[in-house]
């Protein structure tokens, strides 16, 4: 397979894990909000390193850190599998989840808010969370997911109750063209007219998207705003094998 050179982020600081601190701190939120608004995804490059993208790939075989493993050709999902992690999380996984919550938490009230949506977000992700098990959503959503030759992830929402955050977010762990080919991140949405318009991101290792779990508010010809439905999966992988890490952040039942 062709190797393709690609530049190493600026060393992170470690955590008492181990794992390599991830960079959520420079992230530029303002042009993920504008991102978001335009195009209904905004892309965080370089968000992990390589050496933070190994060490959670290195997790998977550990089942000791998930609560459950889901192998998607037995419930029609595509092929591939994945499983969700336990709480405690890794220490990198949890501090990626709290630091981005409350940037995302002041975009989906806006959202919400344009698209009448009576729904708000406190701006602490304990608190949240607190109302999700307050509702019987207590399992821990953030997943690590696993591709080989031939796999495939069918277009979806991740919705595990009645509490939804809407927006969630997908990191690559692996390089293209280096650790595998194919398995591009696709989106749809429901354009005008019941017709779906496809979207296919370019993601390299350490590369985070942010995307809606569910809806996204877009602007209509007559100055009102449309809720237009989302769904996210993953192309055919050609060859390799592909790692991903999802950060949800409603719990589930």
């Amino acid at each position: 397979m062709k190797t393709h050179a690609f530049r190493r982020a600026r060393p992170c600081a470690v955590n008492p894990a181990g794992i390599p601190a991830p960079a959520a701190g420079r992230v530029d939120w303002a042009n993920v909000a504008t991102e978001l608004d335009a195009d209904g995804h905004a892309v965080m490059r370089g968000l992990l390193g390589p050496d933070a993208c190994e060490s959670m790939q290195a997790m998977y075989p550990e089942d000791g850190r998930f609560r459950s493993r889901v192998v998607m050709a037995r419930h029609g999902f595509g092929r591939g599998e994945y499983k969700y992690f336990s709480y405690p999380l890794p220490a990198a996984l949890q501090e990626l989840r709290q630091e981005m919550y409350p940037h995302l938490a002041t975009i989906a009230n806006r959202w919400n808010a344009q698209m009448k949506v009576p729904v708000s977000f406190p701006a602490r992700l304990e608190d949240f969370l607190e109302r999700c098990h307050q509702a019987g959503q207590r399992r821990p959503t953030p997943l690590l997911l696993q591709y080989g030759a031939g796999d495939y992830n069918c277009l979806h929402q991740d919705l595990y109750g009645e509490h939804v955050f809407p927006l969630q977010v997908a990191i690559l762990l692996s390089e293209p063209g280096r650790d595998f080919a194919g398995g591009e991140f696709v989106m749809t949405e429901n354009a005008t007219a019941g017709v779906s318009r496809a979207t296919v991101i370019g993601l390299r290792q350490g590369d985070a998207i942010v995307f809606p779990v569910n809806h996204r508010p877009v602007a209509g010809r007559r100055a009102d705003v449309r809720r237009v439905a989302m769904r996210h999966g993953v192309s055919r992988i050609r060859e390799g094998r592909r790692y991903t890490v999802g950060i949800i952040f409603h719990d589930a039942m």
